[in-house]
């Protein structure tokens, strides 16, 4: 991430960022003095960014609360980035014909720092609406998706990644000791897939196939999504899993040409 000390760093545009990252979707929409709060910046600053993204088109005000939210310019800068992502429109395909296969939740996600954000998401008639956005960001070392996206980084970057990257607890289940997700990351790096219980969804099991790059290590994978309730570890690793692995493998090739591996 550039800094203040790069010359070519400009601190205001840097701050207008930080205010629209202020939204999620846990503050849809925000005051002025929450802004402030959420950003740590002064409330005149915040007036003048807002009021200048407000105009910009960036974000919506409400004229009776004076509370503002993303406009609908957010979805034009996604528009965008979807047509600039080769990988989308490769796996689009065969990732509908894998949906209609299983007649379950099918995503893809792609490594985004130290979390996994969904780019594609087709869900099966028992997902809920926060399931099927694309752009959610989840830590990857709770993920199925990045456990076995980082299960094809080399052993010191796996280890690197399992000691500093983020947990966060989603549910009771959600697995903390840093010592058992390196070990199922091992094993994803042994078995070529990855399958995690009750981590974002109590009662939920996903499972993972990494999309290989020309250098061997993946930055994407199709994950899967069933209930527990209804699917056992050892049917999903005889009904689903060759099907997720035939379809990352069908991906791969095109992800190599593309370039995108080699994205930073």
């Amino acid at each position: 991430m550039k800094t203040k000390q790069d010359t070519l760093y400009v601190g205001s545009l840097a701050k207008g960022l930080r205010l629209l990252r202020a939204f999620d979707e846990a503050h849809s929409d925000l005051s002025l003095n929450e802004l402030a709060q959420r950003t740590g910046l002064d409330k005149s600053g915040t007036q003048r960014l807002a009021n200048t993204l407000h105009i910009e088109g960036m974000l919506d005000k409400d004229p009776v609360t004076r509370r503002f939210r993303p406009s609908h310019a957010w979805l034009d800068m996604a528009y965008a980035y979807y047509w600039s992502d080769p990988l989308i429109g490769q796996a689009m395909p065969k990732l509908i014909s894998l949906s209609q296969d299983l007649a379950e939740t099918v995503n893809l996600a792609e490594i985004s720092g130290d979390h996994i954000i969904y780019v594609s998401r087709l869900p099966c008639k028992r997902t809920y609406f926060a399931a099927t956005i694309i752009g959610r960001r989840l830590p990857a070392l709770s993920t199925s998706a990045g456990r076995a996206i980082l299960a094809t980084f080399p052993d010191d970057e796996r280890r690197s990644a399992v000691a500093e990257w983020p947990i966060t607890p989603f549910t009771p289940n959600t697995t903390l000791d840093r010592a058992q997700i390196a070990e199922s990351i091992e094993q994803a790096a042994g078995e070529g897939f990855a399958i995690s219980t009750g981590q974002m969804i109590l009662n939920e099991i996903g499972v993972a196939s990494p999309i290989i790059g020309h250098d061997g290590r993946a930055l994407a994978a199709v994950q899967c999504s069933v209930s527990a309730h209804t699917w056992s570890r050892e049917r999903i690793i005889a009904e689903i899993l060759p099907k997720l692995q035939d379809t990352a493998n069908a991906i791969s090739p095109s992800f190599r040409a593309s370039g995108m591996a080699s994205r930073p």
